[in-house]
């Protein structure tokens, strides 16, 4: 037999042998823990990552200093309910990897659902795009008028994102 003959026969069993990927020995991503609304923090099997989803930005709720915002808990229990802690994720970058503080920013898939996209369909957030990364925009814009015209989420518990949780003015009689 001739060595390359050899080689090839032995590195076709190896891609056989691993379902035709040379990282199927690797550790799926997972959900570690839900940091609040719109971040979480992923194991990769060697290492912890935060993440920030793109596209869209919750209320506050856990930021020391600022005041919780008005629908900040909400989008952090949905988020759990949508990324429970150990569950596979299929994170996507754009063309601007990390944030300022060093964050990996991602479109977050669970089971080929983009989890950005329900959060905003939902009304847990408002869109929020930061240049370059926009490569989902206009499926995102869709999502977020979506939940606008539906007055779903802080649409109608808050009338938009930003507002504290008790407002500064007095209620309406």
């Amino acid at each position: 037999m001739r060595p390359s003959f050899v080689f090839r026969l032995v590195a076709a069993s190896l891609i056989l042998a691993t379902g035709g990927c040379a990282s199927a020995a690797r550790t799926p991503p997972t959900v570690a823990a839900v940091v609040d609304g719109d971040t979480i923090v992923v194991d990769f099997g060697s290492h912890d990552e935060t993440v920030r989803l793109l596209g869209l930005d919750t209320p506050e709720s856990v930021d020391p200093n600022r005041p919780e915002q008005c629908f900040g808990a909400e989008a952090t229990t949905r988020l759990r309910e949508l990324l429970p802690v150990g569950s596979r994720v299929r994170l996507e970058v754009d063309l601007e990897a990390r944030d300022r503080y060093g964050r990996l920013l991602a479109y977050v898939f669970a089971d080929e659902r983009m989890v950005n996209e329900t959060l905003l369909a939902e009304g847990y957030g408002a869109l929020s795009i930061y240049e370059p990364n926009s490569t989902y925009r206009p499926r995102l814009t869709a999502a977020e008028r979506r939940a606008r015209t539906r007055l779903a989420g802080l649409w109608s518990a808050c009338g938009g994102p930003d507002e504290p949780v008790d407002p500064p003015w007095p209620a309406a009689a």
